[in-house]
């Protein structure tokens, strides 16, 4: 018997490459190996790792042992041709060492060993690129659900400081298996089969993989924790997420035309959604939360149970275009009743609202069939395989988790009312606040300022004097302005309260409870001093220190009172001066000089009211638009300022939900 090694048979592979020679493989040797353990003509997947050093300490021995002493002779020389490797040039060298022949052979030796060693070198990178595993390339969104995954991100951003940490916590988790979804393998779908006890989900489980894998029996519950099959490698990432242990992972039955068909297939077998052990329901639940896809197993006599519609089947209605609704056992039903009970099926899922992909349209895939007898599984495994091949179950999935997890925020996000603060309701807030600080009552007092100047300046003097003496007799108490100025203070405090409650209900209206709430306590932030600083502002704003201005006017005027009184005086004194003898009589001039003064005075002073009164008005109402001016511009920066930020904010939250739903929001 001849035992012919490895790397004999190596050796006698690499000469044959260079002279011609054929092998014969040895079938006896490598009869009962596996590809890539001792076959080095095994393909570049199956054949070992070539040691760049082990290759290089070959070559040192063919180059020793081609070495032959030049006093050796001829036979030496012959013994070494005979022993050494062909592809060596120093042995080339040492049988011709000189003359042209010697260097074409020189030349000729060189160029095969070029070739020997760059074919090494590409066996050793074949050998190690068939040993490091094969990594698939992770999933990869579209610009829409990037989009929508961005805005969801956006949205919960701004929306931590308004909102719970309960209700923004499905959006949450759903970036949160986005991002780990996608940083997973694209290349496949992993797809759970749920269902009820009894329903057979197990047999059509191993149906589906060609072999008993789940285990099956009349006991109940019979699957205990979830099993996983895959079709390809490259997906134990994707079970890892799952928390599937590696004594529950399988492969199916080895057939070429079955991979090829659910080639990306990730299959889960999961506990019952109803089972009587609470751990089996937890973990149907968490897986189902992961999986791209699901097919739900029902049978004739549990298909309109309401647990399985009313807990899973109605929540996930938005995830029909990744769900298969399988009715099994129709065996067991006779004549038409399985076409009867799945049209019963059909109109239950309706119900649900779930949409039924059907003439074309996208939505759940309802089928029949048996896993005991196996009618229906090859139309399953063939819409399952292209279910599979389309690649587009986990973006579709991730898509309904953002619509589910959308309209669920829709009621904190829109109300379908118009909201914003109107600018009639913001002249509303301005006017109250000058009501607050007696904006108009200060034009009223600034306008009879001005009247009282212009009366002083032009009128009579006796009526001035006489003006002065009333005042002077008036009784000063002290105690009736306190108590008014202090009610109304009060007063104005309570103009300015009811001011702010009225502007924050009309800038909430139409907005979600908490956003709403978000408005008032703004509000209610700004009010806080509001009344004091309004009071300085009036006391800033108000009547200017000093006489108001004078119009040009008023010099004639004066200088018309002042001839007047003169015309008067003069004939007085000289009534006065006749009557006491000490000037003739002559009563004509003088009383008509009086007389032109008496009238002319009074006719002066009425004159130049008739000509204050535009002036007069126009100071008042300069005076109370100042006062106004700063009232409405306190009352901007303290209430309608943060307002207004609330609002954009709300604006903004509203424009990033409009864009996770993919349409606008009234």
């Amino acid at each position: 018997m001849t035992a012919v090694t490895d790397q004999d048979h190596t050796d006698e592979m690499d000469h044959a490459e260079h002279t011609g020679d054929t092998v014969a493989p040895q079938d006896d040797h490598r009869e009962n190996t596996s590809p890539g353990e001792g076959d080095p003509d095994a393909t570049p997947g199956n054949r070992p790792p070539v040691d760049d050093a082990e290759e290089a300490s070959d070559l040192k021995d063919t180059d020793d042992h081609a070495r032959v002493p030049s006093d050796a002779g001829t036979s030496g020389r012959t013994e070494s041709k005979a022993s050494a490797d062909p592809e060596d040039p120093e042995e080339a060298t040492g049988s011709w060492d000189d003359g042209l022949i010697a260097r074409r052979v020189n030349e000729t030796t060189a160029a095969q060993q070029a070739a020997a060693l760059e074919i090494r070198a590409s066996r050793a990178q074949a050998a190690h690129a068939s040993h490091v595993p094969h990594v698939p390339a992770p999933l990869a969104y579209d610009g829409p659900l990037r989009s929508r995954l961005d805005a969801l991100r956006e949205l919960v951003g701004l929306s931590r400081t308004r909102l719970d940490s309960g209700t923004l916590a499905e959006a949450g988790r759903v970036l949160d298996e986005a991002a780990a979804r996608r940083r997973l393998s694209g290349q496949h779908t992993v797809v759970a089969i749920a269902g009820a006890t009894g329903s057979g989900k197990s047999q059509l489980f191993n149906s589906l993989a060609g072999v008993a894998i789940s285990e099956t029996g009349v006991r109940r519950p019979t699957t205990a924790a979830p099993i996983a099959c895959s079709w390809s490698d490259g997906a134990a990432t994707l079970i890892d997420r799952l928390g599937i242990p590696g004594r529950l992972r399988r492969r199916p039955l080895q057939s070429a035309e079955m991979e090829a068909q659910l080639r990306g297939l990730v299959l889960v077998d999961l506990p019952d959604h109803d089972s009587a052990a609470v751990a089996h329901r937890e973990q149907v639940d968490r897986v189902l939360a992961l999986v791209d896809a699901v097919i739900w197993v029902v049978d004739p006599e549990k298909y309109a149970d309401a647990i399985l519609h009313e807990r899973y089947l109605r929540p996930m209605a938005g995830h029909a275009e990744v769900m298969f609704v399988v009715l099994n056992q129709i065996d067991r039903l006779p004549g038409e009743a399985a076409d009867q009970v799945l049209d019963d099926l059909r109109r239950l899922l309706d119900e649900d609202g779930i949409a039924l992909g059907e003439y074309g349209e996208p939505g759940a895939t309802v089928l029949s069939l048996s896993a005991l007898t196996g009618d229906g599984i090859p139309e399953l495994r063939e819409v399952l395989g292209q279910f599979v091949a389309d690649r587009g179950a986990a973006a579709r999935r991730i898509s309904a988790d953002v619509d589910a997890a959308a309209w669920r925020l829709r009621p904190v996000y829109a109300t379908g009312r118009r909201t914003g603060l109107s600018e009639e309701a913001r002249d509303e807030f301005a006017a109250r606040l000058a009501d607050s600080v007696g904006a108009t009552a200060a034009g009223e007092a600034a306008e009879r300022a001005w009247l009282r100047n212009a009366n002083r300046a032009c009128g009579t003097p006796w009526l001035r004097l006489w003006r002065w003496y009333n005042d002077r007799r008036e009784p000063t108490t002290g105690r009736l302005p306190i108590r008014a100025q202090a009610d109304e203070e009060a007063t104005a405090r309570q103009r300015v309260e009811q001011a702010v409650r009225t502007v924050a209900d009309r800038a909430s209206g139409g907005l979600p409870a908490p956003w709403a709430q978000a408005v008032r306590e703004a509000a209610v932030r700004g009010s806080q001093g509001l009344p004091e600083a309004l009071d300085e502002l009036a006391a800033r704003a108000g009547l200017p220190v000093g006489r108001p201005p004078r119009p040009g006017w008023w010099p004639a005027a004066v200088l018309a009172q002042a001839s007047m009184t003169i015309l008067q005086v003069v004939g007085g004194l000289w009534l006065l001066g006749q009557i006491i003898g000490f000037m003739s009589p002559n009563l004509g001039v003088p009383v008509l000089l009086m007389v032109a003064g008496i009238i002319g005075g009074p006719l002066v002073e009425w004159s130049c009211r008739l000509a204050a009164r535009g002036p007069a008005r126009r100071y008042g109402l300069d005076a109370e638009r100042r006062l106004r001016e700063a009232a409405a511009g306190c009352g901007r920066a303290r209430v309608l300022d943060p307002l207004a930020a609330e609002l954009l904010r709300y604006r903004e939250v509203r424009e990033q939900y409009a864009r996770v739903t993919g349409a606008g929001v009234g």
